[in-house]
């Protein structure tokens, strides 16, 4: 079954290039106040509406985030994510940093594997402390 195309608005534009720009994993929030420095007509209904409609039609991805709002990144190919436990910003996983992630799922999936589940895909988000806060603190 074919999801009907929505049409582009004004208002789906500047949360999309709101997104695209900021390149920080945004909240909801953190889109609406980038958004409102420059269109004040728009309300944090609008920017919620059109965050979820760009992820329902593949354009942004959402990042689920435990112990804190979603995220919405611009990068849509499959990658994972890290958080800092001190200020809450995600960060993208490099490929670099492939060897432990991959070390990770390869145990997880053998381990789905042997229940008898289908896996269709996964999401990591890593925790730890990020470059930034680590020179504060020292």
């Amino acid at each position: 079954m074919n999801t009907p195309k929505r049409r582009n608005t004004i208002q789906k534009k500047l949360v999309l290039d709101a997104v695209q720009s900021l390149k920080n994993h945004p909240t909801a929030e953190e889109v609406y106040r980038y958004i409102l420095m420059t269109y004040k007509n728009i309300s944090k209904g609008t920017v919620y509406r059109n965050l979820n409609m760009l992820v329902a039609e593949d354009v942004i991805k959402k990042v689920m985030v435990v112990d804190g709002a979603d995220r919405f990144d611009h990068t849509i190919t499959n990658h994972n994510h890290v958080k800092c436990e001190n200020c809450g910003k995600v960060y993208d996983i490099s490929s670099e940093a492939g060897d432990l992630e991959e070390k990770i799922t390869s145990q997880d999936t053998e381990f789905l594997r042997k229940s008898g589940f289908t896996v269709s895909g996964y999401k990591i988000i890593f925790t730890g402390i990020c470059p930034n806060c680590i020179k504060k603190c020292q």
